[in-house]
């Protein structure tokens, strides 16, 4: 993302994000930061002179990066079909959280910013904590204490403080925003849109991979990050008339907490009556999406649906696919039901996003 500003403004009233990285919601109405379309067409289509991670795009040696991006595209024979995965969980630190997060922590540094706080299940407080590392920053990460060992102590290696929360994920958040009342920086990778630039940017990379664009893409999804980075980058090529059709986007939630899959399928009164109950996929337990309508109203736009997928399911999922040698976290697993259950209807190339490592979780 290099050295420029990104053009960030309140989806509310237009108020631009403030200097000093310090709200994470508009001061002056309260509504969601975003960030302007025109800027995804003009640095994805038109901005591109080499190929690289998020940072390096521009080639700045200010810049902080740990080598995100171009993770490989590894193509299966599956359900009679050549399906291609998508190996995000081969970023630096286990999960696609890096390429938001790269984005996110070179903005602070360019705020000043020297200590952030940031709530997480696992793989977003990880990856701030590795990235906080490499820039000299100082991180407390505020997580569930259900989330997995290896996630802990991941972070911990890091050199940042956790604190752990008892509850459900949603307790988190609440526990980190009273720090933030407090004055502390909130480097949230779900209320601040920095981070949907640099997912985004996964849509030109499956282009370049692929010689083409995917006809679907398959992902988990949480607060659904993955899906609207994908919209954004996949619109830009659609308004700059290099792509016709956009592709499928399927998201994937667990039954247990699907907050999208109710609201996509059921309306608003039905994801407002969403439980966020225990799950295997502990890393897509959101109970409130940020951006729950963006997410929805992108996925109905490329033609894509909104899934929920059971227990069993994952188990199974992670199974096959542990089986053929991805060794993921059962997060990921959700998007192996999904895939079986919406391939016929898919035109190709079908890509499947894994989006973090198995060696997160201490046990199969």
């Amino acid at each position: 993302m290099g050295e420029q500003m990104l053009p960030i403004f309140c989806s509310t009233c237009g108020t631009p994000f403030p200097d000093g990285a310090g709200a994470h919601l508009c001061p002056d109405c309260g509504g969601l930061f975003e960030i302007e379309e025109d800027y995804f067409t003009n640095h994805l289509i038109y901005g591109q002179e080499d190929s690289g991670s998020p940072a390096r795009r521009s080639a700045s040696a200010a810049q902080v990066s740990l080598g995100e991006g171009w993770t490989p595209l590894v193509p299966m024979e599956v359900f009679g079909r050549t399906v291609y995965f998508k190996c995000e969980q081969l970023n630096p630190t286990g999960s696609f959280k890096d390429r938001a997060t790269v984005v996110l922590v070179n903005a602070l540094r360019r705020h000043g910013v020297t200590a952030a706080v940031e709530d997480s299940s696992g793989n977003a407080g990880a990856s701030f904590a590795a990235y906080a590392a490499a820039a000299g920053m100082q991180a407390r990460i505020f997580m569930p204490a259900y989330a997995s060992g290896p996630k802990k102590l991941q972070i911990e290696a890091y050199g940042a403080r956790i604190e752990l929360v008892e509850g459900p994920r949603s307790a988190a958040t609440e526990a980190i925003l009273e720090e933030v009342a407090k004055g502390a920086v909130y480097a949230s990778h779900g209320y601040l849109p920095h981070g949907l630039a640099g997912i985004a940017e996964m849509a030109s990379e499956l282009v370049a991979q692929l010689g083409e664009p995917p006809g679907g893409v398959i992902a988990p999804a949480g607060h659904g990050s993955i899906l609207l980075g994908l919209a954004y980058g996949f619109e830009a090529y659609q308004r700059a008339g290099k792509l016709e059709t956009l592709p499928a986007l399927i998201g994937v939630q667990a039954q247990a907490c699907a907050p999208l899959y109710a609201l996509f399928n059921y309306g608003e009164q039905a994801a407002e009556e969403v439980k966020e109950l225990e799950t295997i996929a502990e890393g897509i337990r959101i109970r409130t999406p940020y951006r729950a309508e963006a997410v929805v109203e992108h996925v109905r736009r490329s033609g894509g649906t909104m899934l929920a997928v059971g227990e069993e399911e994952i188990a199974a999922g992670h199974f096959a696919l542990r089986t053929r040698g991805l060794y993921v976290e059962k997060t990921s697993a959700v998007v192996w039901p999904a895939l079986e259950k919406t391939l016929a209807s898919l035109a190709d190339p079908v890509v499947v996003i894994l989006s973090g490592s198995g060696l997160k979780q201490a046990c199969l």
